[in-house]
């Protein structure tokens, strides 16, 4: 659980927007906080709490002034130091106790407060306020090499000089006491006092303190410092780490406040760490138990106290982010709308998952432990003595075993301590002793909207599943708001991008990858670009991620626009580039790796390249359970022993649902040819033969060819068109109308090659081996003896078309291809200019055979072919395409 954090500098002009609270009366504190859209209340009592990020330099100071001005009548402003101080000061004391030379930090310390200063106060009070406060850090520094009697540690409380010094700075960028600004020095009010549980307020005592200091002031408009405090001896100390947080809500409930707003680097609450899940969300509204659990569990943006004393009066805080006030926001307050909708304005009942690391488990079993009343107390008895914490409990129902998470460093001395407890149940057999689990995290997946909804457990698992993470333990309590999992350190990032997947993304969400931006690639961007597949409506998300041809390839982190990703190819540095981009030297490994991306459910690359060296690649990928949809006849025609893998990790993976190579669009283009032949074969129907005009260009040809002109006038004219490749011998050759026939017969279950069709090639053998330029002068060569082949045919009252026929008889296969005399009763010799057309012959057809017919050429019919079997895939794995 994270926030995504902002680099955007601050807007000095920028004001709050409203605040997120309705209070329930005239004077108690708010108990509903308002939805997203709703008519938002000003509060008259708004309590600030600006992190150090927030307040790095005087042009933050003063942005975070203009923050301020949001129609409150009563404003308390609590402050952390300036970014960097706190550790700054930390490294100061460690220096000036070690014997180390510190002078020099302290003074560019003091020089960086002076020079923010003087920006922020044209007159020498300020400045000297600051040399005051350095000189007697300068006398306490120098004080510290000596030893230390007692146990009091007298350098314990400098790292909170940072919030002293910034509330000064703060306290004049408001305008100091003649704009009607107080300051406070927690330190004069706040006391504190040991507990069970760590360091306590003593509200008695800050309560009258504080109401001593208000018969002094004004207290309207406050300037607070965060962090520090006094002991019930009247010492100064501090909160601890991060306590600037827990200062601001302990003066939020002393001032009856109505909302705290703390002011911060990130846009509020996000459903998981962005720097390990890019798809992460920002959360409108947590509940005070959501955001107490997500804190426990690492979440960053919440010091775990800061809310005890919020819950106890009902006060919200929303977290904003400073450099970003036109945002939102997190608010947390009692109920945080277990149906709300975030960011992507979709329900979840799960708000955010959170990682804890650096664990290990302990786990103690044995037989003789079955139904054994105390075993559990025993335990943890011991674990407590040792001063071990426990983060996770799990025990199976038989009783058999019982295993605890603790941190790493605390897991030898937990398993030492029970082995100690249980060392007579040990040697007796009765307990097989204690192992530890060492290099384990845990996965916790936090919300209201969990308890009562059936199913959350099965997401959360199915997604472990899907990424292939074995889970170690699993804990819920009866509470229902919180499902943790015990899981390999090394499967932490994995787990919680598809844990994150399943509760947020579409289960159809497919990352894509396009090889190949020729024409048929652009016109499949252009067709992706056009679509209106959101991810949930439709119930499938195609995410272009990444981009390649021949040289570069461009990987996003989160998408690409089809509409520009030609361009991102071409520039990194394109209008909209996200800095997570990159356009490198085609890797086709990272490439794949990219595409296959860890928190996305589903991946699939689209080749439309055409390059047999890519088509090598299949195979690989396919067993990586990468879907894979070609155009190119490469793959289908090739190699058979390459086929063949191709089809065996096809057929691996895709029993459990993840691969499926598709290739609709290498012999029909959009035509629904494989499927149809597929569709025949599946229904027990038997294959008897295939005839088929499947060459676009070779069909305008012969459509064309009556006499009239010269054959070689006819192909300058299909050049002209664009229908033949850049060298028409390409087309002329029937190479790659065999190719489509091999496909075809490969698919009908024959294990046929390249070298078992004949082929009749068009052009003559002396024009074979000539360059382009040549070949092109000579075309009239071809003139003659097709003239006389048409003349032949008529003689005979029939007509010439290039035919691919496919035969299967007696266990026999005959495939050809070439020209061939038809009479006026053929199906091909009615067809349109550049169509397409395959008859099927099968024991159901055999006399009246199924005939497909369109048009089979053309970037934009080819890629409707392959963008058809992108949706084909979505479907299989549920979508409603």
């Amino acid at each position: 659980m994270s926030a995504a954090s902002s680099s955007n500098p601050p807007s000095s002009s920028s004001s709050s927007s409203p605040s997120s609270l309705s209070s329930s009366s005239a004077d108690g504190p708010p108990n509903v906080v308002q939805r997203e859209g709703a008519t938002l209340d000003t509060p008259r009592r708004h309590a600030h709490k600006f992190g150090g990020s927030s307040l790095a330099s005087a042009a933050h100071y003063r942005s975070a002034a203009g923050l301020l001005d949001d129609g409150a009548s009563s404003r308390w402003v609590v402050v952390s130091a300036m970014q960097g101080v706190t550790d700054a000061l930390l490294r100061l004391v460690a220096d000036a106790r070690a014997g180390r030379d510190w002078q020099a930090d302290w003074g560019a310390l003091q020089q960086r407060h002076i020079e923010a200063a003087a920006l922020l106060d044209s007159g020498d009070a300020l400045s000297s306020q600051l040399h005051d406060e350095f000189a007697a850090l300068h006398g306490e520094l120098a004080a510290l090499a000596a030893p230390v009697d007692g146990a009091h540690d007298p350098g314990h409380a400098l790292p909170g000089l940072g919030e002293v010094l910034s509330s000064r700075l703060m306290h004049a960028a408001l305008g100091g006491d003649a704009a009607g600004w107080d300051r406070l020095d927690a330190r004069d009010v706040l006391v504190t006092q040991p507990g069970e549980l760590g360091c306590a307020i003593d509200w008695p005592a800050t309560e009258a303190l504080l109401a001593q200091w208000l018969e002094r002031h004004r207290g309207t408009q406050v300037v607070v410092t965060g962090f520090v405090a006094r002991d019930g001896q009247g010492r100064a100390t501090v909160l601890g780490r991060n306590g600037s947080d827990w200062s601001a809500a302990i003066f939020a409930r002393l001032f009856a406040a109505e909302l705290l707003t703390i002011w911060t680097d990130v846009d509020g609450v996000l459903s998981a760490d962005p720097r390990l899940v890019p798809d992460a969300v920002r959360l409108p509204s947590l509940s005070y138990a959501e955001a107490c659990e997500l804190a426990y569990f690492g979440a960053k943006v919440l010091h775990p106290q800061t809310l005890v004393p919020l819950q106890q009066r009902g006060v919200a805080v929303r977290i904003r982010n400073s450099a970003r006030p036109d945002c939102p926001g997190t608010v947390i307050g009692p109920d945080g709308g277990a149906a709300a909708r975030h960011d992507d304005g979709h329900p979840h009942p799960v708000k955010g998952l959170s990682l804890v690391e650096n664990l290990a488990i302990l786990d103690l079993s044995g037989s003789g432990m079955a139904g054994v009343p105390g075993t559990a107390e025993r335990l943890f008895g011991a674990l407590r003595e040792a001063g071990v914490s426990v983060t996770m409990i799990s025990q199976g129902s038989s009783e058999h075993s019982i295993c605890c998470v603790v941190r790493a460093d605390q897991a030898e001395p937990g398993r030492a301590a029970i082995a100690r407890a249980f060392a007579e149940a040990i040697e007796a057999g009765q307990a097989q002793g204690v192992t530890v689990t060492p290099d384990i995290c845990v996965l916790a997946a936090v919300g209201d909207g969990m308890v009562g909804t059936p199913g959350v457990a099965a997401r959360l698992l199915g997604g472990l599943a899907q990424a292939r993470v074995n889970v170690r333990a699993i804990a819920q309590g009866a509470g229902e708001r919180n499902l943790s999992v015990a899981i390999a350190a090394g499967d932490a990032t994995r787990a919680l991008r598809s844990a994150h997947s399943a509760f947020w993304l579409s289960p159809q969400t497919i990352s894509v990858g396009v090889i190949g931006p020729g024409q048929v690639g652009r016109a499949l961007l252009a067709q992706l670009a056009s679509s209106t597949f959101d991810g949930h409506d439709e119930g499938i998300d195609l995410r272009l991620r990444a981009l390649a041809d021949s040289r570069r390839m461009c990987l996003a982190a989160v998408r690409l626009d089809p509409a520009d990703a030609i361009a991102r190819l071409a520039d990194a540095a394109a209008p909209g580039a996200s800095v997570d981009d990159a356009t490198t030297a085609l890797d086709l490994d990272a490439f794949a790796a990219h595409v296959r991306a860890e928190h996305l459910p589903h991946a699939l690359i689209v080749d439309c390249s055409g390059n047999d060296a890519i088509a090598a690649h299949y195979p690989r990928w396919l067993a990586a359970g990468i879907h894979v949809v070609t155009p190119s006849k490469h793959a289908g025609s090739g190699a058979w022993s390459r086929y063949q893998a191709i089809r065996t990790a096809s057929a691996a993976v895709a029993g459990r649902g993840h691969a499926q190579f598709r290739y609709e669009a290498t012999v029909g283009a959009g035509l629904p040819v494989i499927q149809t032949l597929r569709c025949l074969l599946d229904t027990g129907d038997v294959l008897l033969g295939i005839e088929g005009v499947l060459s676009g260009t070779l069909a305008w040809l012969f459509n064309r060819y009556d006499g009239s002109v010269p054959f070689s006038a006819l192909v300058r004219e299909a050049m002209a068109l664009g229908y033949t490749e850049p060298d028409p011998r390409d087309d002329l050759s029937g190479t790659d109308v065999a190719r489509k026939l091999v496909i075809l017969a490969r698919e009908a279950g024959c294990a046929l090659s390249m070298d078992d069709v004949a082929i009749e090639s068009l052009v003559p053998e002396a024009l074979r081996g000539v360059s382009r330029s040549e070949f092109l002068e000579r075309l009239h060569e071809l003139d003659a003896p097709m003239q006389e082949r048409l003349l032949q045919a008529r003689a005979s009252d029939r007509q010439l078309r290039h035919l691919a026929r496919l035969e299967l008889a007696a266990g026999e296969v005959h495939a050809t291809v070439g020209v061939s005399s038809l009479d006026g009763g053929h199906a091909a010799v009615h067809t349109r200019l550049t169509d397409n057309l395959v008859q099927f012959r099968t024991r159901r057809y055999a006399d009246n055979p199924l005939v497909v017919q369109g048009p089979g050429a053309g970037p934009d019919v080819t890629a409707a072919g392959v963008f058809g079997d992108i949706l084909g895939i979505a479907q299989t794995l549920g979508a409603q395409a």
